[in-house]
């Protein structure tokens, strides 16, 4: 879940299962080109995510994506870019300021380091630069490696996760993975979050979990069921694009899972 949503709750859900947090910084620097977020606010809504939704399994820090389209701005599709118009040392830089400052105003609260670069060496680098301000990856319970959702799929995020695991980083969190990068990856990583089988179910523009939608959902962009379902699909190896549909009506039915 992302702060950017949660942050307008009033009165926060209680959470059935163990979740991690993200910090929307992708949004952040798409939209403003910069953190508008202080450290101490950041920290103030961790904590209280963590007191009243309960079971947060881990928290990502205010960390600076290092895709070419972050730092110069511009377009893609639709998506307009503000534009960092920094370099990417100096991402990196502040990733790793911005873990150590976390760490110092909340030690309590499950931080998450980041990687973050985009060539081999850049990761490599920014690697090197938690070393200089005490921080051994190595013995991280979980270090999540960034600016890679745009380039799933490609050996090039196969060959920064080998580099990675080479120096001893090896539990690793890829954000937003995709079909195509965990078939190439996925025994190589700890876990990995996605967004694509809502995008793929909202892009189909009907129902696919063969369920009846007990709000009158007309997609399965938010439904528990076809996200169960896609997971299953891609764990045996089975296409996760446009599933059967079982045609059902009345009560909503059960559906079948691969465990």
């Amino acid at each position: 879940m992302s702060d950017a949503r949660l942050r307008r709750y009033r009165v926060l859900p209680e959470a059935i299962a163990p979740w991690s947090l993200d910090s929307g910084g992708f949004t952040q620097l798409q939209k403003y080109g910069t953190w508008t977020v202080l450290p101490r606010e950041y920290v103030r809504r961790v904590r209280r995510y963590r007191d009243e939704i309960g079971q947060l399994l881990w928290c990502a820090p205010q960390d600076w994506m290092c895709e070419p389209i972050v730092i110069s701005g511009g377009r893609v599709g639709r998506n307009v870019f503000a534009g960092t118009k920094l370099s990417v040392i100096e991402h990196q830089r502040r990733t790793v300021d911005n873990a150590v400052e976390l760490s110092t105003l909340a030690a309590d609260l499950p931080w998450r380091r980041v990687l973050q670069g985009y060539t081999g060496d850049e990761y490599e680098r920014c690697a090197d630069l938690y070393e200089q301000a005490g921080i051994d990856l190595t013995q991280e319970p979980l270090v999540c490696l960034g600016s890679v959702c745009r380039r799933q799929g490609t050996h090039e995020v196969l060959r920064i996760i080998k580099r990675m695991r080479a120096r001893g980083i090896t539990r690793l969190h890829v954000f937003g993975g995709k079909t195509l990068g965990l078939r190439l990856y996925a025994d190589l990583i700890t876990s990995t979050d996605t967004l694509a089988w809502s995008y793929d179910a909202r892009s189909q523009k009907r129902v696919l979990c063969g369920t009846v939608h007990p709000r009158g959902g007309k997609t399965c962009a938010n439904c528990l069921p076809y996200a169960m379902q896609w997971r299953a699909r891609l764990l045996t190896g089975r296409p996760t694009s446009i599933p059967k549909v079982r045609e059902v009506s009345g009560q909503q039915q059960l559906f079948d899972l691969v465990a």
